[in-house]
């Protein structure tokens, strides 16, 4: 399994939010990029970044920030956040990012969602954020009644090979993943899935990594390692 450090970009600089509420932010770097080389620094494999202002904009608005981290690090990043329009996408591919990750538009436009998988295939990786079971969406400000295993069955079916799933009540806690949420998506879908949320300790690694699901690829840590709970070296062994 992976871990993902999370750099979350808002306003110039890394934060984390309280279960995506954009009013309990705590800010850790001034520059982003410093995040980035810290955590390569400490044996990254891979960096997942999040404009939290193109989620709430519906478009990117740290493109500068991407671009200056892609040359900063040498692990590959995957960046989300308002890409809702292929413009959008083609321009986070373009300043350097591996990976594109793709919320709302996913759900609410299956052309644009057709769009990008044909042009960039494994390149894109879904989001299914969840709120007591249902699917969220607009930067975590919507919540729509739709159960979030059968989203993920049916995009699946439509040819996402990779899904990043975040249960938004335990985003930021430190309190342990949603395990058993994890399963239930999990079991949804043959296509490879990364958690995200909840996790603050050693042990909530080693939980997701002994869960009965082979398609759980990897893990998205952001407040413990920016909080020192762990190291992103201890997290990677963890997760083994």
């Amino acid at each position: 399994m992976i871990l993902y450090p999370a750099i979350d970009i808002r306003g110039g600089k890394a934060v984390r939010l309280l279960q995506g509420d954009y009013e309990r932010e705590t800010a850790y770097d001034a520059d982003p990029v410093d995040a980035a080389k810290r955590w390569a620094e400490e044996g990254a494999e891979f960096l997942h970044v999040v404009d939290l202002d193109g989620a709430k904009a519906g478009e990117p608005q740290n493109l500068e920030s991407v671009r200056r981290i892609a040359a900063a690090v040498d692990c590959p990043i995957q960046v989300g956040g308002g890409l809702r329009d292929p413009g959008s996408v083609g321009l986070v591919l373009d300043s350097g990012a591996e990976r594109v990750v793709i919320g709302t538009a996913a759900l609410r436009d299956p052309e644009f969602l057709d769009l990008a998988l044909e042009q960039y295939g494994y390149r894109v990786v879904v989001s299914v954020d969840a709120r007591g079971g249902s699917v969220s969406l607009s930067g975590w400000t919507e919540v729509t009644g739709r159960d979030v295993a059968e989203a993920v069955a049916e995009l699946s079916e439509r040819g996402v090979e990779r899904f990043l799933c975040t249960e938004i009540d335990v985003d930021g806690t430190m309190e342990g993943p949603a395990i058993g949420e994890l399963s239930r998506i999990a079991a949804a879908t043959e296509a490879k899935v990364i958690a995200s949320g909840g996790v603050g300790d050693l042990a909530d690694l080693e939980a997701l990594a002994q869960m009965d699901a082979p398609n759980i690829e990897g893990a998205i840590v952001g407040r413990a390692l920016y909080e020192r709970r762990f190291t992103v070296a201890e997290g990677i062994a963890a997760l083994r």
